[in-house]
């Protein structure tokens, strides 16, 4: 889970006390995971979305300590099962940059948004080697830049200071910056069109509660609707739906999971049941992480995107522990789930491998915090 991060001095206090509330969250919500006392339906197996694809390796973006500039790119590699734990510097002989946010490959380029260094590194998915730095500036004033996603021939980056940057993935060129909302914090591209979550999380205790919807093809914002307080990450679900978590204000309005109907852009609803800390969505299951404050335990709950239950309180089916969860994402060919694990956010991550049923099938050493995870994809036939 990556957090807003500090930049001017004019935005220091803000932005520490956001950072204050969401290190509250993780220091308490990252404890070992346990198993559930209830036995409950198995989750539903997902089919590969291109039968002539597959996955051939995988690419973790790992966060670093902020201010430390040690983000760094890990590959591990399914021909020979190795993990190479700091790519992108082997590659090209440089740092990657301070507080690495979000990837995602697409096409054959991939995107990584380093957070404090205010920069879109762009690299050769086939080689790590750098293509091109993309900077997210106004002026000399860092944007920011949270999260990414693809439509089209561009990708759409959200930046803290309000705006989405709009890249042309052919030239690398950015084309525009589309306004937003205040601090928008995740984005994602869905039925169409672009949707981008405004935290307004420089403006605790008065947090943004909208997401902005963007058409992909005028390049600009077509309206906001209405969420739960200061949004944060939000997927798809193939059912016409947008799952997204709203923090709250970390005190009395609880982190929830919420259901967005994407046609009129109302929320259908809220998981009210436990504390939503981060998800990921594969087939008709959304595997969220979730805290109970009142046993102590945390843990990854399955729900059915169908139907909106909940088929499974306790992901993990093998007694696996993990010391403090940093993100999940699930293999699109194979639904095999990844956890990564922080341990004490000051050392070396780890990445954990699961099956559907929750059995662990392998780990693989990573960076510092480790984050975001992305799917280097091959045709069968090569």
């Amino acid at each position: 889970m990556n957090h807003p991060k500090i930049y001017q001095v004019a935005f220091a206090k803000s932005i520490f006390q956001s950072l204050q509330h969401m290190m509250w969250i993780l220091l308490f919500g990252a404890t070992l995971f346990t198993t559930s006392c209830k036995k409950e339906p198995s989750t539903p197996e997902v089919k590969p979305t291109d039968s002539t694809m597959r996955t051939t390796g995988i690419f973790v973006l790992n966060e670093g300590v902020f201010n430390a500039n040690n983000a760094s790119l890990t590959r591990f590699r399914f021909s020979d099962s190795t993990a190479e734990t700091d790519c992108f510097f082997n590659k090209n002989g440089r740092k990657l940059g301070d507080t690495g946010s979000d990837l995602g490959i697409y096409g054959s380029k991939m995107y990584i948004v380093v957070n404090v260094s205010s920069q879109v590194e762009v690299v050769d998915a086939l080689t790590c080697l750098s293509l091109k730095q993309i900077p997210m500036f106004d002026g000399n004033k860092p944007r920011q830049p949270r999260k990414i996603a693809f439509f089209g021939n561009h990708a759409f980056v959200c930046n803290f200071d309000g705006t989405v940057a709009v890249i042309d993935t052919t030239t690398l060129e950015t084309v525009k910056f589309i306004q937003a909302g205040r601090n928008p914090d995740g984005i994602t591209a869905a039925y169409g069109k672009i949707w981008v979550t405004n935290s307004g999380g420089l403006g605790f205790p008065d947090y943004d509660h909208t997401i902005s919807v963007i058409d992909p093809e005028t390049l600009s914002e077509m309206h906001k609707s209405e969420t739960g307080i200061n949004p944060f990450t939000v997927h798809p679900d193939g059912h016409g739906n947008l799952y997204l978590i709203a923090r709250g204000n970390y005190s009395d309005i609880k982190s929830r999971l919420q259901v967005m109907e994407a046609a009129t852009g109302e929320i259908k609803h809220t998981f009210t049941g436990f504390e939503a800390l981060n998800f990921t969505i594969s087939g008709d299951s959304a595997f969220v992480y979730n805290y109970d404050w009142n046993s102590g335990i945390s843990s990854i709950m399955v729900i059915n995107t169908a139907t909106l239950e909940v088929v499974n309180n306790s992901f993990i089916s093998d007694g696996t522990m993990i010391e403090s969860v940093y993100g999940i994402a699930a293999d699109p060919f194979t639904g095999i789930i990844y956890i990564t694990d922080a341990g004490n956010f000051t050392g070396r991550g780890t990445v954990h491998a699961f099956t559907r049923s929750g059995k662990k099938l392998y780990s693989f050493d990573a960076g510092i915090n480790p984050a975001g995870i992305a799917f280097a994809e091959t045709p069968e036939n090569i």
